[in-house]
């Protein structure tokens, strides 16, 4: 699908507006990053037509704040290190932008002066650990420095994006992570996940997620909604539901949050049906839970400062 049609697609989409909810709604997940800076971005290539292009906060602004959208949260979409202070240089300058998750590893060299650098910034919320950028980062859990970069993550009061791409077999892992980091606040990324076919795997991940869903400081960022199936993306609620259901049951209304994913969300659909879909479920729950997906839980989870753009 091209650019146009996305657009032709979000347009032919009724606009919500403000006051269809009594409360703000705080997107957790969204990329910016531009192609065109002299230094120019390891992600996306130039190959990805739909994605290389500049993503800025003006063109995020324009499409969600007719939706009702008041704030976002940036999730690196860079393994460079000066990039976390690009995102936050934008965020100064971007009222929409409430805070950063940056990109540092923890069991590496110059952890603890790089967190001391970017911590200096309120925007700086935390860092993503994943599989990506061609690095595993769940792979130093033994090393001993590994744990107590992470500590002092904790300790500074900023959390962790965790994103396997797929990879179910980060959730024993992060079992293993809070069990030696109580205290560390978790958002797991991109849920629901697809369950593992094979039965052996299928039980580790569900009763891994279940360990993961009774800890207080683990959370599940319903970002990942949408499938394409036969061709198509259904936009219909009950299609998701038996998928939402099994978050809801597993994590309760005090700890999943709203992500869109943009502008990657666009390989489904445009931002307003992204929204549609997971508004109607939660509206469904009563006001109570959808003022907690929509906000209330990403302030717990992330300890973001503000709401700026009035």
């Amino acid at each position: 699908m091209t650019r146009r049609e996305f657009v032709a697609g979000a347009l032919a989409v009724p606009a919500v507006s403000m006051a269809a909810d009594a409360f703000p709604i705080v997107d957790t997940h969204t990329h910016f990053y531009d192609p065109f800076r002299p230094q120019g971005v390891p992600w996306p290539p130039k190959e990805n037509k739909l994605l290389y292009r500049a993503v800025l906060p003006d063109e995020y602004r324009r499409i969600t704040r007719p939706l009702g959208v008041r704030a976002t949260i940036e999730i690196e979409a860079s393994a460079w290190l000066e990039d976390n202070q690009w995102v936050l240089d934008l965020a100064d300058q971007n009222p929409v932008l409430i805070g950063s998750v940056g990109d540092l590893e923890p069991g590496k060299p110059g952890f603890a002066r790089n967190l001391e650098r970017f911590h200096k910034n309120p925007m700086f919320l935390g860092i993503r650990l994943g599989i990506l950028w061609g690095r595993n980062l769940f792979d130093d859990i033994s090393n001993p420095q590994y744990i107590q970069d992470l500590t002092l993550l904790a300790e500074a009061g900023l959390q962790v994006d965790a994103v396997g791409q797929g990879n179910v077999a980060i959730f024993p892992t992060l079992v293993r992570m809070t069990d030696r980091i109580p205290d560390l606040r978790v958002v797991i990324d991109h849920m629901p996940f697809d369950p593992p076919q094979g039965e052996k795997q299928r039980a580790v991940y569900e009763s891994s997620l279940r360990e993961l869903g009774q800890r207080p400081s683990v959370y599940s960022k319903v970002s990942n909604v949408l499938r394409r199936v036969d061709g198509r993306v259904p936009e219909e609620v009950d299609f998701y539901r038996p998928s939402l259901d099994y978050l809801w049951e597993t994590f309760g209304q005090d700890r999943l949050i709203y992500g869109s994913n943009w502008p990657v969300s666009e390989r489904f659909a445009p931002y307003p049906v992204v929204l549609k879909v997971v508004r109607e479920y939660f509206t469904g729950k009563g006001a109570t839970a959808s003022e907690r997906y929509f906000w209330r839980n990403s302030k717990v989870a992330y300890r973001w400062k503000e709401i700026r753009d009035s």
